[in-house]
Formats: structure tokens, C-alpha cells, sequence
């Protein structure tokens, strides 16, 4: 990786709990994606969700990705200050602050903004008119998670709406819809990935058939997106989990915990018993979003524990992660003092409660500032 006032070179391990990513594993991991991309002649613009490090995202530029796509404005101002300059913000705005800041980095870098609603519409229409510059938008489809996007059959009412509007620019659709098919979770990912593409595609083709002029249809999360890509008429697909991968898409059979670049390394800190470990991780360490045994992934505990494979990271409160130690992990008998990695169940949040995470290149630790961390508004 390449020096910066925000990172710094060390032989010396982190302290713990913190994250290492794996550099070799994440960049093979970036190529994978993007060679999945281009052999299905379809563009890739990569969620920073996941990393939320301009340096991260230049990396996945340079693979060959057309931009990024962010949740979030303050996310999108802090890629466009490390030189990113091709961003989807795919999230609705609708507050006033929110509008004129997207319309001021929109004067600066290629800027797409979203929508789900004629309300969000006509603000941003006012806005971009206010200040003479015109937004480029695309439409939200809600495809089945029932999240933000518009339902699928209001679809092109709202859309013939939007294309009205004299300040803003309908270019494309897009939907998030995840591992879902047939409108429940799955584990059958190339047949949630082909059905969320054909819903897409299918509606692109309705909108151009009725004067308006989609050019993108933008799809696809890490478990679908290589499915969804191979459905004619998608454009461009959106993962973001696939630079570092978790425990999480390994159970979805993405991945193998092999590809798994990024792990939180803890410290063992008592063993109260022979049964339990307590690790200097807790709950402001792991994120908690993606719970042990919930269908369809009924994942034991909050990460996979290398090298204890029987040990669950059963329970955590906010300093501490109480592991419960298998008949293996009771004959390895981790001593206090002792270093354990951890595969999180999710590794997104998990990033997002971190201010810095570590570079390993071998022997070699490489420190680097999570900039987009905490930036929610």
C-alpha cells in the first residue's frame, strides 16, 4: 500500500482487539470481482461500505472498476477528498442540507444521486434548480427486501414522474435485494441473482418502451451480483462485502473462510473455567447485526474462531466476548496472554466500530485510518 500521513509501517503486531486484513487475500479478492465483471461485459462499481478507505477503493479502480457507490453524502465527500471521482450515493436524499451538499460535489466529480419517491424528487428538482445545476438521479426499485425503493409496479408511474422534472436527469434504476428469492431468504444464490436481474431488466425495457431513456440497470449485492450480471440487460453490479468477504458469505458459500481477508485479532484475558475463554473483544469489537441462529444461515455465535474450531463466541458484553470452548478447544487450552483471530459474522459493521485497521504483508503490519468511519449523515 501505497504512504500517507494516515498509515505507518511496522514489524511490531497491533495491539488488540483489532481488525488485520490480509493484503494478498484482498487483493486477490478485488481481481476475482472484477474479472467476474468484465467476462460478463457489465460495469462494476463497488460498495465502500465494507472498507470506507479511499485507498481501498483506488485499489478496486485500478482492477477496473467504472466508480464507487456509497450510502451515505459525508462518505462521498470524504472519497471525493482522496481523489475518487466517479460516485453513486445510493441512498435517498431528501433533507435540504443533504440536497445542496450532493449538488456541490456534483459541480466538483461525476455524481449520481438516488431516488425513491416523487416527495424526494420534486425537493431535489427545486434545489438543482436553484442553483442552476441538474442532478443526475436514478431510481430505487424495491425488489422484494421491502427497504427503500419504490414498489416494483409503481415503477414506471413514478419513473414517467421523475423524467418530467426539468432539473434532474433519470439515467438508471437500481434495487439492493440480497440472497432473497421468491420473496423469501435463500441459500440458492444463482437463483435469487438471475430473478433479481430479469425483474430489472424487464423493467428497464418497460421504462425505454414508454419514452424513457434508462441507461443503467445497476443490481447485484456480493452473493448475487456474478449470477445477476449474467442476465442480459443489467449494466452494472454493486457488491462491497467481496474485498474483504466474513463469516457470513462463506456460510452463503460465496466464499471459503480461506478468502477471508479480514479477522479481528483478540486477546485471551481469563479462564474462568475450562470451558470458557474471555477475549479483550466485546460488542464495541464485533457487530452484532447478523445474530447466531437465524435461518437461512443458522451461524453458531458471533465468528468463527481459527484454530478452535469447536469454540463459539457465545456471548458478548461491551468490553468482553465469552468464548465456550469445545472438547477440542479444552485439549488446545488457550493460555491467558494468548492471541486469537476471529472471522467476524459480518464484516461492515464490524469495520464501522473501528478507527483503524492493520495491513499485513507478511511479517509486516501497515496501520491505516478508517477515514469514512462514522460518517452517517
Amino acid at each position: 500500500m501505497s504512504e500517507s500521513a494516515d498509515k505507518s509501517m511496522s514489524p511490531i503486531q497491533p495491539q488488540t482487539p483489532c481488525i488485520v486484513i490480509e493484503q494478498a487475500v484482498m487483493e486477490r479478492n478485488i481481481q476475482a470481482m472484477a474479472e467476474a465483471a468484465r467476462s460478463h461485459g457489465v460495469q462494476l462499481r463497488p460498495h465502500a461500505k465494507t472498507h470506507k478507505l479511499p485507498e481501498v477503493a483506488h485499489r478496486q479502480l485500478q482492477a477496473g472498476a467504472v466508480g464507487i457507490t456509497v450510502a451515505k453524502v459525508s462518505e462521498a465527500e470524504i472519497m471525493a477528498q482522496n481523489g475518487i471521482t466517479n460516485i453513486f450515493i445510493a441512498y435517498p436524499l431528501v433533507t435540504p442540507d443533504k440536497i445542496g451538499r450532493a449538488i456541490q460535489l456534483s459541480r466538483q466529480i461525476t455524481l449520481i444521486a438516488a431516488v425513491d419517491s416523487l416527495e424526494g424528487a420534486k425537493r431535489m428538482n427545486e434545489a438543482a434548480g436553484l442553483s442552476g445545476h441538474p442532478l443526475q438521479v436514478r431510481l430505487e426499485i424495491d425488489t422484494g427486501l421491502r427497504r427503500t425503493g419504490v414498489l416494483y409496479d409503481q415503477a414506471p408511474e413514478l419513473a414517467a414522474r421523475i423524467h418530467e422534472l426539468e432539473h434532474l436527469r433519470l439515467t438508471g434504476i437500481y434495487t439492493f435485494r440480497g440472497a432473497i428469492h421468491k420473496q423469501k431468504p435463500t441459500l440458492d444464490l444463482q437463483a435469487a441473482g438471475e430473478e433479481e436481474g430479469r425483474m430489472m431488466a424487464d423493467l428497464a425495457g418497460r421504462l425505454r418502451a414508454s419514452g424513457i431513456p434508462i441507461l443503467d440497470v445497476s443490481v447485484g449485492s456480493t452473493p448475487t451480483g456474478r449470477y445477476a450480471a449474467a442476465v442480459k440487460g443489467v449494466t452494472e453490479i454493486r457488491p462491497g462485502t467481496y474485498v474483504y468477504q466474513d463469516r457470513m458469505q462463506a456460510r452463503l458459500g460465496v466464499c471459503s473462510l480461506e478468502d477471508c481477508a479480514g479477522s479481528v485479532w483478540v486477546t485471551v484475558v481469563s479462564r474462568p473455567s475450562a470451558d470458557l475463554a474471555v477475549v479483550d473483544g466485546g460488542s464495541k469489537t464485533f457487530a452484532t447485526d447478523v445474530q447466531p441462529g437465524v435461518e437461512p444461515l443458522m451461524l453458531q455465535g458471533f465468528g468463527h474462531v481459527e484454530g478452535l474450531d469447536d469454540a463459539v463466541l457465545e456471548r458478548l458484553s461491551e468490553e468482553h466476548g465469552m468464548l465456550r470452548l469445545g472438547p477440542d478447544a479444552q485439549k488446545a487450552n488457550p493460555q491467558i496472554g494468548s492471541r486469537l483471530r476471529i472471522i467476524p459474522n459480518h464484516i461492515c459493521s464490524t469495520v464501522n466500530l473501528h478507527n483503524k485497521v492493520f495491513f499485513k504483508n507478511g511479517p509486516e503490519f501497515e496501520e491505516m485510518a478508517v477515514l469514512g468511519r462514522g460518517m452517517l449523515e
